[in-house]
C-alpha cells in the first residue's frame, strides 16, 4: 500500500489526497476560532453559480458559456466550494489509486503519470457529480426571497417619477409576493401616457423594464 502511495506514477493522486487532508485540518482549525474559508473561496466561482446556490430563479441575460454549464453539471455552486473541492480531491485520488492498483495486479507495472493523471481526471468527473449531488441533498439550503423578474408580471405598479410614454419609460415601484419593493422602468403597452402617481398593471418584459396597461377602477 505504501509503495502505491509513493510511486512516481501516482504522484498526482498522492498530492491530491494530502491536499484534501490539509484542507480538512485547516477548516477545522478555522472553525475552532470561529472563522471559515468559505467566503474567500466563493470569489473564485462564476457569478451565475453563486446565484444558483441561493435560488433556482435567476435572471441571466445571456446563456452561460459551456464552461459554466460544465461547472453547474458538476454541482459546483450547489454545494459549498470547500465541500466540493474536498469531494473532487478525494474522488480523484482514490479513483487513481484503485485504477493503478488493478493495473499493477494484472501487469506488475503502473500506467505512466502523463497518461493516468489526465485520464483519471476525465473519468472521475461523473463520480464527482454523483457524490456532490448526494451531498447537496443532505446539506441545509439557505432560504431566499429572490425572484425571477417575470414573476412581477400581472402585479400593480405605481409610477413614481416622470411620465411614461411609448419608448420613453418612467420609474415605477412594485411590491412582490414577499413584500419586497422593486424599482423598475415602465412604459405603456399602447399609445397612452401614464402620469406620476398612476397605478398600472405590468403585462410583459422589455429589454430595459416592463410594459403595462392602465389599472381600471370600477
Amino acid at each position: 500500500m505504501w509503495d502505491l502511495f509513493i510511486h512516481p506514477s501516482n504522484l498526482f493522486f498522492s498530492v491530491s489526497l494530502c491536499v484534501m487532508l490539509l484542507l480538512g485540518i485547516f477548516e477545522c482549525l478555522l472553525l475552532l476560532i470561529g472563522s471559515t474559508s468559505q467566503g474567500f473561496l466563493d470569489q473564485f466561482v462564476p457569478d451565475q453559480l453563486v446565484e444558483a446556490q441561493h435560488s433556482h430563479h435567476i435572471d441571466i441575460d445571456a446563456d452561460p458559456n459551456v464552461f459554466v454549464q460544465f461547472l453547474d453539471w458538476l454541482y459546483l455552486g450547489r454545494v459549498p466550494v470547500l465541500v466540493w473541492l474536498i469531494i473532487f480531491l478525494t474522488v480523484y485520488s482514490l479513483f487513481g489509486f484503485i485504477v493503478q492498483a488493478i493495473i499493477f495486479n494484472l501487469t506488475q507495472s503502473y500506467f505512466p503519470l502523463w497518461i493516468i493523471a489526465p485520464a483519471c481526471l476525465f473519468l472521475c468527473m461523473p463520480i464527482v457529480r454523483i457524490c456532490a449531488a448526494g451531498i447537496a441533498k443532505i446539506l441545509p439550503q439557505d432560504e431566499t426571497t429572490a425572484i425571477h423578474s417575470d414573476e412581477l408580471i400581472g402585479r400593480t405598479a405605481q409610477i413614481i417619477l416622470g411620465e411614461a410614454k411609448p419608448n420613453y419609460p418612467a420609474q415605477a415601484k412594485v411590491k412582490d409576493q414577499f413584500g419586497q419593493m422593486h424599482y423598475i422602468l415602465v412604459e405603456p403597452e399602447t399609445d397612452i401616457i401614464f402620469l406620476q402617481g398612476q397605478d398600472v398593471i405590468l403585462t410583459q418584459r422589455t429589454k430595459i423594464g416592463f410594459q403595462a396597461i392602465a389599472l381600471s377602477i370600477n
